[in-house]
């Protein structure tokens, strides 16, 4: 069995910086890519950032592009997602998801593992 734990959330003001912590534990060697994804109030799941096993390879979507950082560090089987300039929008619920392949993916379904979610909220 593998865990995926999420910490680093909280209320933050808008154009702080926050930086979102996603602990593997368990069987760890089921977990390659790891992405994260976000849900805000009333809006579907979606794709944010991914990253590749070894940590070379990094995706994000559009939205985000420029603001959102992606890193890994395999020795402390930690994925991280570093929000800057926070803006309203960015208020959600924030999951990582892991699978066993290299190559991150920004499709849910591709995901096996999730995490239970840590919360952003942004104050102006």
């Amino acid at each position: 069995q593998v865990t995926l734990v999420e910490s680093g959330g909280g209320l933050v003001q808008a154009g702080e910086s926050l930086r979102l912590s996603c602990t593997v534990s368990g069987y760890t060697d089921s977990v390659a890519a790891m992405a994260w994804f976000r849900q805000a109030p009333g809006k579907e799941r979606e794709f944010v950032s991914g990253i590749s096993g070894h940590g070379s390879y990094t995706d994000y979507a559009d939205s985000v592009r420029g603001r959102f950082f992606v890193s890994r560090d395999n020795a402390k089987y930690t994925a991280y997602l570093q929000i800057d300039s926070l803006i309203r929008e960015d208020r959600a619920v924030y999951y990582c998801a892991g699978h066993d392949r290299d190559y991150p993916t920004g499709t849910e379904q591709d995901y096996r593992t999730w995490g239970q979610g840590t919360q952003v909220t942004v104050s102006s």
